[in-house]
């Protein structure tokens, strides 16, 4: 027995994908920590790429599923080359230009970004609730930014280092709104393995450096790499492109401004960062601001709840003397 449209289990699991993601993502904040130090940012690129491609590629032989339909390969091709491609490497760059509350603040533009291209290239709608929702979790974003990058935005930066976080933002941006129409032909596993696919090829130029930097990077690094191509990629993406394929761009958008809250908590946990006041509460508006923007508003009821019974039950209502 399958589950309905409407049914509560139909419902959940785009939330649950969802969150799988944005805990993943979160992860990989950790795992780059290690990664970022001992590998450039083309080549970490590449061999996350690389073990996400493996990793995805033996799960779509074993479900069989082929081949995406033709429709969907210009979008795959297109998330592919941004997101996949172009932001980790450029994302990798930028930080290592620019403090991380600084790359915090810019690349949470990205979300931002993707409301507005849904609306205008997707046809989306753009509720208050949802502008509203992601205004506060901006702020959030903001505010965790700021106490990174000490308390003061006083962190290290450049305008190199700026630019590329904003390139990274407008491609994350992108890359995912490319990814919504390929996903009416293609399955959310098609649709990120070869997009994942995509991206190694862009990256193939870095192989010399991986190989070279492999050789003398710590285990722990390495680890770490392939970590963050079979999690926060391989899983993640997919479960991404699940609930994407549910719901519009810009609400799941909005749904990753939950990262920069997990990521103080994750930090604090694994990293041994006390998070200070202004981290906790950037945190907290990152999360209240999900919520809103996630709220669907109640449906119009009427004085005597004739009209609300009426639209459920899809009966029109008695009138008196009939």
């Amino acid at each position: 027995m399958t589950d309905s449209p409407t049914s509560p289990a139909s419902r959940a699991l785009p939330l649950i994908a969802a969150g799988v993601t944005v805990v993943l993502w979160a992860s990989a904040f950790v795992s780059i920590r290690s990664a970022g130090a001992a590998y450039s940012p083309g080549a970490l690129a590449l061999g996350r790429l690389l073990a996400g491609a493996l990793t995805l590629g033996c799960v779509l032989l074993i479900r069989r599923e082929g081949l995406p339909p033709r429709a969907a390969w210009p979008g795959i091709a297109v998330s592919g080359l941004l997101w996949f491609g172009v932001y980790m490497v450029v994302l990798n760059w930028g930080e290592q230009e620019v403090d991380a509350g600084t790359a915090a603040m810019i690349v949470n533009v990205g979300p931002l970004l993707m409301a507005l291209l849904g609306a205008r290239l997707l046809g989306e709608s753009l509720p208050r609730r949802l502008l509203g929702g992601m205004g506060v979790s901006f702020a959030g974003a903001v505010a965790v930014g700021l106490s990174l990058s000490g308390g003061d935005g006083a962190g290290r930066a450049s305008v190199l280092g700026v630019l590329l976080c904003l390139v990274a933002a407008v491609a994350y941006a992108a890359g995912a709104v490319a990814q919504k129409p390929a996903l009416a032909h293609a399955s959310a596993l098609q649709a990120t393995t070869f997009g994942c696919l995509v991206g190694a090829v862009l990256c193939l130029p870095f192989t010399g450096q991986l190989v070279d930097q492999a050789g003398r990077a710590p285990v722990s690094a390495t680890l770490n790499m392939v970590y963050l191509g079979v999690f926060p990629t391989a899983l993640a993406f997919t479960t991404w492109a699940y609930a994407l394929a549910r719901t519009t761009a810009g609400r799941m958008g909005a749904t990753t401004y939950a990262v920069p809250a997990l990521v103080v908590l994750m930090s604090w946990l694994f990293l041994g960062e006390l998070p200070g006041p202004l981290t906790l509460a950037g945190g907290a508006l990152c999360l209240a601001g999900v919520a809103v923007s996630r709220s669907r508003p109640r449906p119009p009821r009427s004085a005597d709840g004739a009209g609300s019974t009426a639209q459920v039950s899809g009966k029109r209502p008695v009138k008196p003397g009939s």
